[in-house]
């Protein structure tokens, strides 16, 4: 049976067979795969890689995943404490439509994205069009890449040029007193990601693909180079860490939010080919 262009969705694996279209793929053994003759529900928004065997694995959750949560008890559990993954707070289904790779190439394709490098600092900014970004830049990370070799789009959105797209996003109902949401959008590749930094409190949702997050509270910084990729960093020194020194984490997927609360290090792994948008309060 020859299995092509396979994508790690929700759990599952989706496959396409020629004459057959997407499908349900699950494993009786290493060996012996098992089709269920249906379609998958989600094609990923036409942005899926090629699944790379090292971002398999999801890993561990240790962040606390809530479903239902009132504001008063965000604010006393969570607020300026440490971080939580709400689900079903808000249903952003019609914007994820408007965020597939056809439509915003369609939309966006000649306009100019601004990319920075994929380094805790991200100093160096690149304009390029987003058609170019998407068709020879948007790709998976190699594990010997640095983060000042890695272009990387999020953020430094033209809010004119974007405004429209924006206006559909339903952002976390929950702010901070004093605070404003300021959007943040962002596409990379599989196996890209931003090193350990920090700032502002707020939230992260990922509108396509899986994006893993590893965080520590501010009076426990992590060790890392700000030039070394999250990628080397889950490779080379994740694994050696002891329990004291093992970070919060999870890996989010659509439908899901991260908040992470004021000045705590945090460091993402793209896991897929991921469309997300954070929204910082400050």
């Amino acid at each position: 049976m020859e299995l092509r262009g396979c994508l790690f969705y929700t759990g599952v694996w989706c496959c396409f067979l020629p004459g057959i279209s997407w499908v349900w793929i699950g494993f009786l053994s290493a060996q012996v795969p098992l089709v269920r003759s249906v379609e998958c529900a989600e094609d990923g928004g036409g942005w899926w890689s090629s699944a790379d065997p090292r971002l398999d694995d999801g890993g561990r959750c240790n962040i606390e995943v809530l479903d239902t949560i009132s504001y008063r008890d965000f604010m006393e559990r969570f607020a300026y404490s440490r971080p939580v993954i709400l689900r079903g707070l808000t249903d952003n289904t019609r914007f994820q439509r408007l965020c597939s790779k056809i439509n915003l190439l369609k939309e966006y394709g000649d306009r100019s994205v601004r990319l920075s490098t994929a380094n805790t600092y991200s100093y160096r900014k690149v304009d390029v069009s987003f058609r170019e970004y998407v068709e020879l830049l948007l790709r998976p990370q190699t594990l010997d890449a640095l983060g000042n070799d890695t272009l990387y789009f999020f953020g430094d959105n033209n809010l004119t040029e974007w405004h429209l797209l924006f206006s559909e996003y339903i952002s976390p109902p929950f702010t901070l007193p004093q605070t404003k949401g300021a959007y943040s959008f962002g596409i990379a590749g599989a196996g890209t990601g931003v090193p350990f930094h920090w700032h502002g409190p707020g939230y992260s949702e990922v509108i396509y693909g899986r994006k893993r997050w590893f965080l520590y509270p501010p009076d426990k910084p992590p060790h890392f180079h700000p030039n070394i990729s999250t990628l080397s960093w889950v490779t080379h020194t994740y694994p050696s860490l002891s329990p004291e020194e093992a970070p919060l984490e999870c890996t989010i997927q659509p439908g899901e939010v991260l908040f992470f609360p004021d000045r705590w290090w945090h460091a993402t792994l793209n896991l897929d080919t991921s469309v997300f948008i954070s929204t910082f309060l400050g």
